[in-house]
């Protein structure tokens, strides 16, 4: 073990703030005091190009002489969900049933933050699936780039098929081992 990776400690918090343009964020932990950084890259290698605000994250820090860095995400879980969000085929599935749903290999098409959703291209199928920001949010994403690999639970929604959660293509390939 190298002294840099002695260095290391294992930290939880929440995300304070993630923004994918400048490329940097920060974590708050939950027992210490100061902002931890959160870099794009380190954020990529954990198979994620965003993160949404207040979701639950476990990081490896190293201090550093201009302060906290995580090195490596640990784990990341979605914001706490708040009931009900004014889109009826969301709102009718709970938990349990959305679990139960296949995860699909799929393809951001392109998502659109100002608009508040976009579409992805399941593998295999002709038909576009759309993607709301709160199915994003609930997720534990901030955003999604065009070409970024995902995994959806989607749902025969009224106007077509819709996401119901949005996995990264890493976390579904990890998990499935």
């Amino acid at each position: 073990m190298t002294e840099e990776q002695q260095d290391q400690h294992e930290v939880e918090g929440r995300v304070k703030w993630f923004d994918p343009a400048k490329g940097f964020g920060f974590v708050v932990a939950d027992d210490r005091e100061g902002d931890i950084l959160l870099h794009a890259n380190v954020l990529r290698n954990f198979g994620q190009s965003s993160v949404a605000e207040n979701a639950r994250i476990r990081v490896l820090v190293q201090d550093t002489s201009r302060g906290s860095q995580a090195v490596e995400v640990l784990e990341i879980q979605p914001p706490a969900i708040e009931p009900g969000f004014g889109i009826e085929d969301l709102n009718q599935n709970d938990a349990e049933a959305t679990a139960a749903l296949a995860l699909e290999p799929a393809r951001v098409k392109w998502f659109d933050k100002i608009k508040g959703f976009g579409f992805a291209n399941i593998y295999g199928r002709p038909e576009d699936v759309f993607i709301h920001i709160e199915v994003l949010r609930r997720s534990g994403f901030a955003d999604l780039q065009p070409g970024e690999a995902i995994c959806l639970r989607v749902i025969e929604g009224k106007r077509g098929r819709m996401a119901v959660q949005i996995v990264s293509w890493e976390t579904a390939m990890r998990d499935k081992k």
